[in-house]
């Protein structure tokens, strides 16, 4: 049994060209200011996107993403923000597995113009982005943060910290329904595992009242009985999440039009989430979000 994946597509595609669209926008605006300029890829992989090595196969929970019409060679994220002009200042590609990491490092061969700019971190994506946000001065620095996450490896904690730094422009590929959507359980009966792992992607109790209701029936006997019924859909997740958001980066921070991402058989995977951190600059990065994520 083999433990890679084939992942791509039109969605990998989609995903990626937005965010390098993002980029190419913001090196443009910031290019005649003084800030130390990072770009900071959380989940960086190897650099490229083809067959995809998986922590954990069944972390996914979503067979539909391994398609065959998706094997293919692409340049990841990694790649593509080296590749944007202006350059960033510093380069920041984050990558827990060790021969991931490995791979990354060969990129500063692949830019040795830019080696010096380039830090591979073989470590935990949460852990690293505290350490981050916590000891760099924000007041000379401004990033862009892409977290690409294979599942739900994102706490709520980190969203916060990020948008606490008030510096840091963040996309986020929620995973809506290749995870999340998956665990919600239509008889609202959710092991108390799973719950613990919802309670840390929203980072809130309360998303199981905005999904669930309780009705009343009466059987055969006319006895009255109580259930759970979820009442969440794609759309109700979604719009949850983007609440959560706005509370932690405020309500002109956030893009209101996150992407949802499907694959070849329309099957919803994820939404593609902006949210702006410096509240100086929201305005003008929201609008271009907006543009880019609505854009065909």
């Amino acid at each position: 049994m083999t433990n890679q994946q084939a992942f791509g597509g039109d969605w990998t595609k989609d995903k990626l060209a937005r965010v390098k669209n993002y980029l190419d926008a913001y090196v443009r605006v910031m290019k005649n200011q003084r800030f130390h300029t990072i770009y900071v890829d959380a989940f960086a992989g190897t650099g490229y996107q083809t067959l995809s090595y998986r922590e954990s196969p069944g972390e996914l929970l979503l067979p539909e993403l391994a398609e065959q019409d998706a094997i293919g060679f692409l340049d990841g994220s990694a790649r593509q923000a080296l590749q944007v002009v202006p350059e960033f200042s510093e380069y920041i590609f984050i990558e827990k597995d060790k021969r991931r990491a490995n791979e990354l490092e060969k990129l500063k061969t692949a830019f040795p113009s830019m080696a010096s700019k380039i830090e591979v971190k073989n470590e935990e994506a949460n852990k690293y982005i505290a350490n981050l946000c916590e000891n760099r001065d924000w007041r000379k620095c401004r990033a862009v943060m892409f977290l690409d996450p294979f599942g739900m490896q994102v706490a709520w904690d980190t969203i916060q910290m990020i948008a606490a730094t008030q510096a840091i422009d963040m996309w986020y590929l929620f995973p809506l329904g290749v995870a999340v959507n998956r665990l919600l359980r239509k008889d609202g009966e959710i092991d108390e595992s799973i719950k613990i792992r919802l309670n840390e992607i929203f980072g809130t109790t309360s998303w199981y009242k905005a999904f669930y209701r309780r009705e009343k029936r009466m059987d055969l006997f006319g006895e009255s009985h109580e259930r759970k019924q979820k009442i969440a859909d794609f759309k109700v997740i979604g719009d949850y999440f983007v609440g959560r958001l706005k509370e932690a980066f405020g309500p002109e921070g956030v893009a209101n039009n996150p992407l949802l991402l499907r694959n070849s058989r329309n099957v919803p995977l994820y939404l593609l989430c902006f949210a702006a951190g410096n509240p100086k600059g929201a305005k003008i990065a929201i609008k271009i979000a907006r543009y880019i994520l609505k854009s065909q």
